[in-house]
């Protein structure tokens, strides 16, 4: 390829990353316009109408209903519950920083309580444009009241770049999260949320045990949970007719961690709360990992628990030999962890 072609290839190249950064922009701004414009009648309405507090909920319940009915997703009583509170903790618009956020930056500031400490995150955010997830360390590990406490800042500062550097490798993460698929009326792209490989093992996970698990339905992947104060993600749901119940599996790419166990158990907790039928039995947890850990199976949650359970994959097809020492050390592992050292086959 000669040089005026691989110029004329680069030239284009940047034309459409060009374009596409300002779509992700456009669209960005145009949702945070939005939602600080629907917060800022709501309050112009509350304002207006009955002084108890009962009013504003009634009235957000009543506005969610018809704009549910209309445009879909993205209208719950909670999400206008978090526009007003927008607007209320930024009543003014700050044009040097206003673009360069997104709607899950400012839903994190939402939770600061200290009108100083969220302006100088807010402003932080989009002077160093830090990643959602760089700003939720930061607030959660106190990083404003540690440099006011700080004579030498110097140290604090390099430590959080350190510390924060494997969490600011999408600039445009916003793009990928649900809440602007919803936004645009789309639906969900479970592609967004799963590296290669997971992608790669839940495809194939999921395959395994529609064709091979008795019982199983597949029901969903990436299953949205969403509380009053964040979202999480299940990676694979299922419901076992036999069983009577859903099945949850995370999966997690690394040896487990008491953190993985007491995640799932949150997630277990969580579906019996907001997903489970009368008549299903309590929901199951499924943690697949790359290694189990004696420990974990006998001093954890996992001890016990009749609804908790680990259980190691293999990413390649192992010899006989492998495979029946696999077979004893998995079995080992698991008496562990139903707290029956004498279980037989």
């Amino acid at each position: 390829m000669i040089g005026n072609e691989k110029q004329f290839i680069e030239e284009i190249r940047s034309i459409v990353n060009n374009g596409r950064n300002n779509a992700y922009y456009a669209v960005n701004n145009a949702m945070i316009e939005t939602y600080w414009q629907i917060g800022k009648r709501i309050v112009e309405q509350e304002q207006k109408g009955k002084e108890h507090a009962e009013y504003g909920t009634e009235l957000l319940k009543m506005l969610s209903a018809n704009l549910t009915k209309e445009f879909g997703k993205g209208f719950s009583a909670k999400s206008l519950y978090y526009y007003r509170q927008f607007y209320t903790s930024f009543p003014e618009k700050f044009p040097t920083v206003w673009g360069k956020l997104t709607w899950s930056h400012y839903k994190r500031l939402l939770s600061v309580a200290d009108g100083n400490a969220r302006n100088w995150y807010m402003n932080e955010a989009a002077e160093q444009m830090w990643s959602v997830r760089t700003l939720d360390r930061n607030i959660s590990t106190q990083y404003y009241y540690r440099l006011l406490m700080s004579q030498n800042k110097e140290p604090v500062e390099k430590e959080m770049v350190e510390k924060t550097s494997c969490l600011q490798n999408d600039k445009l993460e916003f793009i990928k999260n649900p809440v602007v698929a919803e936004f645009l009326g789309l639906s969900s792209n479970i592609d967004f949320t799963e590296t290669k490989l997971e992608s790669s093992i839940l495809s194939h996970l999921q395959k395994f045990l529609l064709e091979l698990g008795k019982g199983f339905a597949f029901v969903a992947r990436q299953q949205h949970i969403a509380t009053e104060t964040d979202d999480y993600f299940i990676d694979l749901v299922f419901y076992n007719y036999i069983l009577k119940c859903f099945v949850l599996v995370d999966l997690k790419t690394s040896k487990i961690t008491h953190q993985d166990v007491g995640q799932m158990d949150m997630y277990v907790r969580m579906f019996d709360e907001m997903k489970r039928n009368d008549g299903d039995n309590p929901t199951l947890g499924l943690i697949l990992c790359e290694e189990t850990n004696p420990d974990i199976a006998r001093y954890s949650i996992l001890h016990d628990s009749t609804q908790l359970f680990a259980a190691k994959y293999l990413t390649y097809i192992p010899s006989e030999e492998q495979l029946k020492s696999e077979i004893e050390q998995q079995k080992a592992i698991f008496q562990m962890q139903i707290g029956n050292e004498n279980v037989k086959e």
